[in-house]
């Protein structure tokens, strides 16, 4: 079988790809800008990457043509393939067909720690021998890839609440079935899709509909949102975390390296786990990998053990390098309450007087919309410097992060704002780069320009 993938230089659907070609399909694909890491990696599966959306590339007679949600009307292969009366089919619908039917799926929702969860919750099957699939929307550093087909039933799943295809507006997750669901906490976000919060509420309950009843829902106890979602219907088992009546905290000890902590089920200590990410949230990202596993057979003091040997995500407070004695961190946070997390996890590893210089680009399309900028000055208030990139940005940049006063710088060209930073910065700060994308390459051009400033 042959499947023809449009937008496959996506995560989900390079993930995907990937998978269709461990499975034993020809798989060939297409994307607007075909581009590293992700072509080097589907090119090394022996995949065909084609560069644009040429209606010619129908020549190549897939069986099945797979559309990611990248791809809407008016794309000249798109177009060519409805004029035709081609058959094609959603990534999300193509998973959950091919790949996910008659598995035990263990999806990770959530507007926040999905990526993170979910590969926290592969690795610990791993880590017990499961060998479970997945497919993650970032790169988990225990493993070489972001997507595997595995060989057990178990398939861990990021859970995506965006919609699946120009064709299909339903969130991408209700078409896993799953097993275990894990439910992270629930934000308003995505605001190019949806209306507001009620509305992602809505899908949510699309997603607890789909499961079995002897599912378990693993949901966050403190979400008032979450909650909601629950209150309109739930006919599976249901276990919090979070809370003293489900998956707690014991005692908490955060040091430079690590973060260790007491890991309870109803009031009972069951072990302590370590964990190299920092601040509560990594914490309960933990707490809900380690309620899944358990749910999915591991031992909780195995998937408790397990969890010290996490390396974390990339770009998810990864150390870029240092230079002058100054760390630069990369992170993927876009949302304001991200923003903040993500400042107080690396707060909480700085000693006294180390200063953070939080980076920010306000690329995601919600950012780009505005509908977020009221709550950004908030969310960088723990940082000691603020430099936001406002390229691109419609609305006033200035007047969203005036409640910081001084501390904020604003530039427009990512060379220019790197070269800021730079004559700012002094040894012992830490500069937190904060985009879902890649920012211009402004991680390697501060650390030029630091190397600069110090003559080498």
């Amino acid at each position: 079988m042959h499947i023809h993938v449009l937008g496959i230089c996506g995560t989900f659907m390079g993930g995907l790809a990937a998978i269709a070609r461990q499975a034993g399909w020809r798989v060939t694909g297409c994307d607007a800008n075909v581009y590293p890491p992700m072509s080097d990696q589907l090119r090394a599966l022996g995949i065909e990457l084609i560069e644009g959306y040429d209606p010619a590339q129908r020549a190549l007679r897939p069986d099945l043509f797979v559309i990611g949600n990248v791809v809407s009307r008016g794309n000249p292969l798109m177009e060519a393939i409805l004029d035709a009366g081609d058959a094609y089919v959603s990534g999300p619908q193509w998973l959950a067909e091919q790949v996910l039917r008659g598995r035990w799926v263990l999806g990770v929702a959530g507007t926040h720690g999905k990526t993170t969860t979910a590969s926290l919750l592969a690795w610990i099957l791993e880590a017990q021998g499961r060998q479970p699939g997945f497919l993650i929307g970032g790169l988990p550093r225990n493993f070489p890839v972001s997507a595997r087909l595995g060989d057990s039933p178990l398939f861990v799943v990021e859970a995506d609440e965006y919609d699946t295809a120009f064709f299909d507006k339903r969130s991408k997750f209700v078409h896993y079935r799953p097993r275990t669901a894990v439910l992270n906490n629930l934000e308003f976000d995505h605001a190019d899709i949806f209306p507001d919060l009620a509305a992602i509420e809505t899908q949510f309950h699309h997603l607890v509909r789909t499961l079995p009843r002897s599912g378990r829902v693993i949901v966050n106890g403190t979400d008032a949102a979450l909650a909601r979602v629950l209150a309109r219907g739930l006919w599976s088992e249901r276990e919090a975390f979070g809370v003293r009546e489900g998956w707690h905290l014991g005692a908490v000890h955060e040091t430079a390296q690590a973060s260790r902590f007491e890991v309870c089920l109803r009031g009972e200590c069951l072990g302590e786990a370590q964990l190299t990410l920092p601040g509560e949230h990594s914490r309960s990202n933990a707490l809900a990998a380690i309620a899944a596993a358990v749910h999915a057979g591991v031992p909780a003091t195995a998937a408790i053990e397990a969890v010290a040997g996490f390396e974390g995500v990339r770009r998810r407070l990864e150390l870029r390098g240092r230079e002058r004695g100054v760390a630069v961190y990369d992170d993927f946070a876009h949302h304001p309450t991200a923003i903040a997390t993500t400042v107080a996890g690396l707060r909480a590893r700085l000693a006294s007087g180390e200063r953070i210089l939080a980076v920010l680009e306000p690329r995601s399309n919600t950012m780009k919309l505005g509908a977020m900028k009221s709550r950004l000055a908030e969310s960088l208030r723990e940082a000691d410097l603020v430099f936001c990139h406002a390229g691109g940005i419609d609305w006033d940049v200035g007047e969203a992060l005036a409640p910081l006063g001084e501390r904020v710088r604003i530039g427009h060209d990512p060379a220019a704002l790197a070269a800021a930073i730079a004559a700012e910065a002094r040894p012992g700060d830490s500069v937190l780069v904060m985009s879902n994308g890649g920012f211009g390459g402004i991680h390697a051009r501060l650390l030029a320009e630091l190397a600069r400033a110090d003559g080498t």
